[in-house]
């Protein structure tokens, strides 16, 4: 970084992406010694935290693109992590939940992320951590008029 021109160092958008990049090295590699991948967890979190869904409210929840979405759940059902029912209220539909195994593997990939992310932020003090999620957040939130 020092050969880089000192005006290019203090390009955010620059220093956003090299940021983003590091992370997606170290979460990508953390899980796949799990043998899991980043949309494993991404649909694993989001029925643990607000339980069943259709295939197209996870979708919403996750940010996963729907035909994307087909794939990570046909890995995790192969796993047994996740089970498919039809909907009671539209037979068309499938309903996704968690299995017990499916909670489980939740619980260690959400503990091995956590010290992914504490070896990402490792240089910053809790208090910087704090700041920068917040803004961070200010950046990818929609804005509100």
């Amino acid at each position: 970084m020092e050969k880089t021109p000192a005006r290019l160092r203090r390009v955010p958008s620059r220093l956003l992406a090299l940021a983003a990049a590091q992370a997606d090295r170290v979460v990508s590699s953390g899980l796949a010694e799990l043998d899991a991948r980043k949309w494993h967890y991404s649909a694993l979190v989001a029925l643990h935290e607000s339980g069943p869904a259709s295939q197209a409210e996870l979708s919403d929840r996750t940010g996963i693109y729907r035909s994307d979405l087909v794939t990570v759940i046909n890995e995790l059902a192969e796993r047994g992590l996740v089970a498919r029912t039809p909907d009671p209220e539209d037979r068309r539909r499938n309903v996704i939940s968690l299995t017990e195994a499916g909670r489980e593997r939740f619980v260690r990939l959400d503990e091995a992320l956590a010290a992914m992310q504490d070896e990402l932020m490792s240089p910053l003090t809790a208090a910087e951590r704090e700041q920068l999620v917040d803004l961070l957040l200010k950046l990818v939130l929609p804005k509100r008029p």
